[in-house]
């Protein structure tokens, strides 16, 4: 099981949503102090042809997937590239394999890799999140750039918060 349970999904979603621009804007300051690969991954997006009003799903996206970091308590490891690179790469790769399977057995792939995901609760939300900004069918290219940079941020957690004794 993972380091962020649901309740702090929850809270760290309610803590955003409450933020005036002032406090987001510290908050995104306290993930460059902490975690700056994981926002230049984001902030790399318009490079890649998302728009200013686009990033600000995935910018919403990271501050609660921080948020949820910091009310865990733990000390969390810096996500290096090499981590967002592994990641990507496994990412990737599901998402092609998936590609080729039939309709009801690629359902229930998606299935067993959420119910086993070990970040499950942080993965409903990016999930949800996009599905609300109507950005899971993947209509452009930059629409693709975006999904996977939120999905990535899950895998990191995922994979540092693997490391972290509880």
């Amino acid at each position: 099981m993972g380091v962020i349970t649901q309740a702090l999904m929850v809270q760290a979603a309610i803590d955003v949503n409450g933020m005036g621009q002032e406090q987001k804007v510290r908050l995104a300051d306290e993930i460059f102090a902490q975690q700056p690969n994981m926002l230049a991954s984001i902030l790399a997006l318009p490079r890649m042809g998302v728009g200013m009003v686009e990033l600000e799903v995935p910018l919403h996206i990271l501050l609660v997937t921080f948020q949820a970091m910091k009310r865990s308590g733990h000390e969390w490891p810096i996500v290096s590239e090499d981590v967002q690179d592994s990641c990507m790469q496994r990412l990737t790769a599901r998402a092609r394999f998936n590609e080729g399977l039939p309709g009801v057995l690629a359902n229930q792939v998606i299935q067993q890799f959420c119910d086993e995901h070990l970040e499950r609760y942080l993965l409903a939300f990016v999930y949800g999140y996009l599905g609300d900004h109507d950005l899971l069918r993947v209509r452009t290219e930059a629409e693709k750039y975006l999904l996977l940079a939120a999905l990535n941020l899950v895998e990191c957690v995922a994979f540092v918060g693997s490391t972290i004794s509880t």
